[in-house]
C-alpha cells in the first residue's frame, strides 16, 4: 500500500516553509528531502508522519507524546529511535509542524553529510 496522495500533499504544505522539498518512494511509504539528499521525514503508507531524531532531540519528542518508528520482522518487533512519530497536534497546525521539522534538520544533515563521507570513502578505495 502506497502513501495517500491527498496526505502527501497534507504534509508537504505543513513542512513548505522549510523551502522546496523533494519526496522519495520508500518501502511502501515516502521520504521528504530538503537540499536534495538530507531525509528529514518519512511518511508510511498507513499515515504516520516520522522526523528524524537523535539522542538530543529525542527526549523532546517524548515529552511531546511521540513513539520512535518500529516494524515487525517476523515474530520480533524492532524500534529505530532515530525517527520519531510527528507529535498528533502538529498534523493540524503548521506552526507546530514547522517547529518539529526545523528540530529534524541537524539530524537529518548530520545523517545525510556521514552517507556522502562513506560514500566518498567506498568510491576512493574502488579507485584504487
Amino acid at each position: 500500500m502506497a502513501v495517500d496522495p491527498d496526505f502527501l500533499e497534507h504534509v508537504r504544505e505543513l513542512f513548505s516553509g522549510l523551502g522546496p522539498l523533494r519526496t522519495g518512494r520508500m518501502f511502501s511509504g515516502a521520504g521528504l528531502y530538503v537540499d536534495e539528499d538530507v531525509m528529514f521525514a518519512m511518511i508510511t503508507s498507513t499515515g504516520t508522519v516520522y522526523l528524524k531524531s537523535d539522542e538530543t532531540t529525542a527526549r523532546a519528542f517524548l515529552d511531546a507524546g511521540s513513539e520512535p518508528f518500529s516494524y515487525r520482522r517476523g515474530d520480533r518487533s524492532q524500534q529505530i529511535t532515530s525517527f520519531m512519530s510527528l507529535p498528533e497536534s502538529a498534523l493540524d497546525d503548521p506552526e507546530e509542524a514547522l517547529h518539529w521539522a526545523r528540530l529534524a534538520l541537524p539530524p537529518a544533515e548530520a545523517a545525510a553529510s556521514e552517507k556522502r563521507r562513506a560514500k566518498a570513502r567506498k568510491a576512493a578505495r574502488s579507485r584504487t
